[in-house]
Formats: structure tokens, C-alpha cells, sequence
């Protein structure tokens, strides 16, 4: 299935080519980003980074009023629980000192544990934290990666861990490859593989056994 797997991801490739995700400045935007698009679209993630200006650092969410810190990100939703996540978030960042080299020197898997206990923090934020703003071969999965797994015939399982682990076994251990695959994996969700599927003009319309269901 692993050959499958890969194949389509090619083909996705071929069809949109690199996006560059995630959109951001620095790490720690990323990580922003990561917490606020919880439950939420990514332009009101914007709108709420925005607010920021040129005062989104880690160390100005730390010192921040947290009331002052849950309206700048309002527009995000759920803001009063989304800046108690930020300050978590931010916590867990400082003890590197606010320095992605520093991060990137450490061992995958006690980061990810690390993040995983963090107030907030659930596997698919880990998982973006790490691969986008750190760069670490770990692979995300969202609810389009799951719809994915659902449509075609991949055998990932059903689990987030069922799912990462056989991503990651049947793809190149790489961070490029697995940013772009889940970009990738998003845009054509959102393009055609929805809820209710646009299938006309699908690249993936040659493999899929659901086309035209």
C-alpha cells in the first residue's frame, strides 16, 4: 500500500506543486498559528495574528495581560481558552530560551511528549509545531488526511497514531516530503475531495473508488 501512497502523493504534487505551508515569519508564528486554528478558519487565524503587528514574540505573549492577550486574538474564537493555551505554549518555549536551533537539537520524541502534555496542545498541534515551525520529520494528520484514508485505498487505519504511523513508513523520511504532502492533501479537500465531493477536475479522479459517488 506503501506504493499507493506515494503515487498519490505525486500525483497531488505534480497537479499543485510546493506550497510552501506553513505561512508565517518566525517559529514562534508558526506555533501562534498552530493554537489559534483550532475549531477555527484560517482567516480568522490571520485577523488574529494581525492584531499582533509587530508585537507577536514570544516574550510579549508571556508578558502580556491575559485579558488584553485574549481580545488581540478574538477574532480566532474560543479566546479565552486559546490564550490560556498561548501562554502554555509559550511557557514550554522558554525553557530553550525562545531559540528554535536550540529546539531542533533535541530528540524528536521528548519533544513531542513534551508538547503532547502541554495544556492545549493535542497530536495534530504537536505534530504542526514540530514539522512546521522546527522542521521535524513527523507527519501530521488533520481531518482531511483522514477523509483521504477514507476514499481511497490506503489501509492507514482509523487512529491519529494509525494513520501518522503509516504515513511515515511508506514515505521518504522527510520533513519537504511530509510538508508538502499534507498541504497538498488540505488543498484538494477543500478544492474537490469536501464532505460532498467535487469530483470534476480531481487529479486524483483516475484512482479513486468513489469517483462519481
Amino acid at each position: 500500500m506503501g506504493s499507493n501512497l506515494l503515487s498519490i502523493y505525486e500525483t497531488l504534487l505534480a497537479h499543485y506543486g510546493e506550497l510552501h505551508w506553513w505561512p508565517a515569519e518566525t517559529p514562534y508564528e508558526v506555533m501562534v498559528g498552530a493554537v489559534l486554528t483550532q475549531n477555527t478558519a484560517w482567516g480568522n487565524v490571520e485577523k488574529a495574528i494581525a492584531n499582533f503587528g509587530e508585537n507577536l514574540s514570544p516574550e510579549s505573549v508571556a508578558n502580556a495581560d491575559f485579558e488584553r492577550l485574549a481580545e488581540i486574538i478574538r477574532p480566532a474564537g474560543f479566546f479565552n481558552q486559546k490564550a490560556r493555551y498561548l501562554k502554555a505554549v509559550t511557557a514550554w518555549y522558554a525553557k530553550y530560551g525562545y531559540d528554535a536551533p536550540a529546539v531542533r537539537r533535541e530528540p524528536l520524541a521528548k519533544l513531542r511528549a513534551e508538547l503532547l502534555s502541554t495544556k492545549g496542545v493535542g497530536h495534530e498541534t504537536a505534530d504542526s509545531i514540530l514539522l512546521y515551525a522546527f522542521g521535524f520529520t513527523t507527519f501530521v494528520v488533520d481531518a482531511y488526511t483522514l477523509r483521504l484514508c477514507d476514499r481511497y485505498t490506503i489501509g492507514a487505519g482509523k487512529s491519529y497514531e494509525a494513520v501518522k504511523s503509516h504515513f511515515e513508513e511508506a514515505l521518504p523520511q522527510s520533513s519537504n516530503v511530509f510538508n508538502n504532502f499534507h498541504a497538498v492533501i488540505v488543498i484538494n479537500a477543500k478544492e474537490h475531495c469536501r464532505k460532498k465531493p467535487m469530483c470534476d477536475g480531481c487529479p486524483l479522479s483516475g484512482k479513486c473508488e468513489r469517483y462519481g459517488l
